[in-house]
């Protein structure tokens, strides 16, 4: 069948909001050019196909606004990642001790985890260029507080303006791509995402470490502020409304609970991964209750309030069978990956013996296979469906933390080097196909809370998995010194210690690995 075209008064006219649906999917219609009055547009919006059109290629259009929302999301993403390596240098500069330079990194996470599930509900009531515009709006604020701060404060400050951009941002690329990319296109789509989520966090500390090999570390801020700056002004110039709202009124008490639950989860097990620093000043166990408290509280709450359409974070996204084998096996994936992240560094410098530049250099190859996975794996996820991805993934993802287990004061970094790569390798296949088809199984009236959901579960395993790694590898490090080892090989003990717990985990993922399937175009499971 020949390619179909849009018709010229699809891409000229006035925006408005007021598109209806047809088959019950969001009236996705434009990017750079607004829907006139009227338009109806299949799923996968009009870029794609028309009138019952197929084709292999997205419209420019389409393109040109998921090319500048991936680019907006590499800077926030590569933001995240540069801090690690710097806070030395910021203690020292700013004269504060580690306890006080953690706040830097749980700031961040706190605004995050209260943000994110709020995000599905400004995706629905707002259009996506005013959500774009105010996310790198916020983020380029916040960076250029972190660049000029005078103070510690003034520091955590910006940080906390430059989590509520990041916030938004992936939701709001997760909801675009969804809305304007066609079924049988996802998959290719949802692979430049990895690219964004595998490079940026492998590239960070390596760039951080070179920054700061000859610069001050508020170059940090300043380089990546005309990036963000420029992923604005172009936005602003270029980016168009794509999606339908409906009106709305956000519920107070949902934002109260939602803040509670999810900062109350992030700041307890953040405080139980920092333990390694020293007493808290706070203990775990008080912020892990009342969030544990709230989060029954915000779900209930949230049960009532989606009967009628006014959930903060409508949780019938988790009805769709695959929507939920997807999130759980992302939040396992999430875990063991943030828990490696922290401990491979520790192994590496502590144990091994290598400097941060020599470890940045050793994970980056990882990084970057795992980004240039993304569009392969999408393809064939488009052409073959999830299950031949899923699945090797999650064996080689495993594979690769059982070696783990094994790592000692004389191991190779040739070999941790070798690991590493296996492991992104099993990721890298696992992401694209979990995004794609998580999200593809709900309502596309859903992708926004869908999205959010994924979002708020991706901080939870993150700050779940690093306080479990950390947990276990300070404890067990602890006894193995207390039964007379040297510090070096006691902190390896507990270090393959956390592997093993890891690497347990992993079991299950291999074991949900054979449940995933393709979702039907057609949903039935999230109703």
């Amino acid at each position: 069948m020949p390619e179909k075209r849009l018709a010229p008064e699809l891409v000229t006219g006035d925006a408005r909001d007021d598109h209806p649906l047809q088959g019950g999917s969001a009236a996705a219609a434009v990017a750079v050019g607004q829907t006139g009055a009227g338009a109806h547009v299949r799923e996968g919006g009009a870029a794609a196909a028309v009138a019952g059109g197929r084709t292999d290629r997205l419209d420019p259009s389409t393109r040109l606004v998921i090319s500048l929302l991936l680019v907006s999301a590499f800077v926030v993403i590569l933001n995240e990642t540069v801090m690690g390596v710097a806070l030395p240098r910021i203690m020292e500069g700013l004269d504060v001790p580690a306890t006080s330079a953690q706040w830097l990194t749980t700031a961040f996470m706190l605004t995050m985890a209260v943000v994110i599930p709020i995000s599905g509900f400004l995706l629905q009531r707002f259009n996506t260029r005013p959500v774009f515009l105010a996310a790198m709006s916020f983020f380029s604020l916040g960076t250029l507080l972190c660049a000029i701060s005078p103070s510690f404060a003034a520091l955590v400050l910006g940080r906390v303006v430059q989590a509520t951009g990041t916030a938004i941002m992936m939701p709001l690329l997760m909801t675009t791509i969804m809305t304007l990319v066609p079924p049988h296109l996802r998959g290719r789509t949802m692979g430049n995402i990895s690219i964004v989520m595998s490079v940026a966090p492998a590239l960070g500390p390596t760039i951080s470490g070179l920054v700061l090999s000859i610069l001050d570390w508020r170059w940090l801020f300043w380089l990546v502020l005309p990036i963000a700056l420029f992923s604005l002004g172009l936005g602003a110039a270029r980016i168009r409304n794509v999606a339908t709202t409906r009106p709305g009124s956000i519920d107070a008490l949902s934002v109260l609970l939602s803040a509670t639950a999810f900062g109350g989860l992030i700041y307890g097990l953040s405080a139980m991964g920092s333990s390694v620093h020293g007493v808290q000043a706070v203990q775990p166990w008080i912020p892990l209750a009342a969030g544990g408290v709230a989060l029954v509280a915000f779900v209930l709450r949230q049960l009532a309030l989606q009967r009628s359409d006014r959930a903060l974070l409508d949780l019938r996204t988790l009805l769709a069978p695959m929507f939920a084998v997807g999130v759980a096996l992302m939040f396992v994936l999430m875990a063991s990956l943030f828990g490696t992240i922290i401990l491979l560094p520790i192994y590496t410098q502590d144990v091994l013996g290598l400097d941060p530049l020599s470890t940045g250099l050793l994970l980056l190859p990882g990084g970057l296979l795992m980004g240039l996975l993304g569009p392969v794996v999408g393809r064939v996820y488009d052409r073959r469906g999830p299950r031949v991805l899923v699945v090797p993934g999650a064996v080689l993802t495993s594979a690769a933390l059982w070696s783990m287990t094994l790592l000692g004061v004389s191991t190779p970094p040739v070999l941790v080097l070798a690991i590493h790569v296996v492991l992104s390798m099993g990721l890298g296949l696992m992401f694209t196909p979990l995004f794609t088809t998580s999200l593809g199984a709900v309502r596309p009236e859903l992708y926004a809370h869908g999205s959010a959901l994924v979002g708020t579960v991706q901080q939870l395993a993150g700050a779940a998995g690093t306080a479990l790694f950390v947990v276990v590898m300070v404890t067990r490090a602890a006894g193995l010194t207390a039964d007379g080892l040297a510090p070096e090989a006691a902190l390896a003990g507990g270090i393959r210690t956390a592997f093993l717990c890891g690497a347990v985990l992993s079991l299950l993922a291999v074991v949900a690995a054979f449940f995933v399937r393709r979702p039907e175009e057609t949903r039935s499971g999230s109703r």
